[in-house]
């Protein structure tokens, strides 16, 4: 026996959905910029690699090259600082890292400068790697190798040599692009 409540009634047909309005086309999806992994080796030298550009760019009135130094002390203070000044003051050893190892030394007043870090934009070429190695410099630290004449890996490994006495530890690649960029910008010219 079917009761009143039984019946379900007419079936109705649903309503249909208005069609959809397509969305506007927003255009090309801009690449997203790209997240750096951290770099625990290099990340902790980025500060000072950046006052080492600033000084590199203390370098371009004169016509030097564009190469600047620091060396930190070993708390991480800052020393001293140079940068190239060969053509400044007629000094074929007037190269940035030679100037601010000297400046440090005087800092100190100690030749020996154990626990320093050289930072410095260009790797070391055969004089500056004998002088920070005379120098005992804990480690250099620099951002664009130099394969026609770097001595810290490129053309040369002199910095760690086994036959020295002293041997500093070497991080390269540090702001590598913005050191590269300085430098090919000098060459380049206006």
């Amino acid at each position: 026996m079917t009761g009143p409540h039984d019946d379900p009634g007419p079936v109705l047909d649903p309503v249909p959905a208005p069609d959809p309005v397509p969305a506007p086309d927003p255009g090309p999806v801009p690449d997203p910029v790209p997240v750096r992994d951290p770099d625990p080796v290099r990340d902790p030298w980025r500060d000072a690699m950046r006052l080492a550009l600033d000084e590199a760019a203390r370098a371009v009135p004169a016509g030097d090259v564009p190469v600047g130094a620091v060396v930190l002390g070993p708390a991480g203070e800052v020393l001293a600082t140079g940068h190239n000044e060969r053509e400044a003051v007629g000094d074929p050893t007037a190269h940035a890292e030679v100037l601010a190892i000297r400046r440090a030394a005087a800092e100190l007043g100690e030749w020996r400068l154990p626990g320093c870090t050289l930072v410095v934009t260009l790797e070391p070429c055969v004089m500056c790697a004998g002088a920070l190695v005379q120098s005992r410099l804990a480690r250099v630290v620099y951002g664009a190798g130099d394969e026609k004449a770097g001595a810290a890996g490129s053309l040369w490994d002199l910095v760690r040599d086994r036959r020295l006495n002293h041997r500093p530890e070497v991080i390269r690649g540090v702001l590598e692009d913005e050191c590269s960029a300085l430098l090919t910008r000098f060459f380049r010219g206006p």
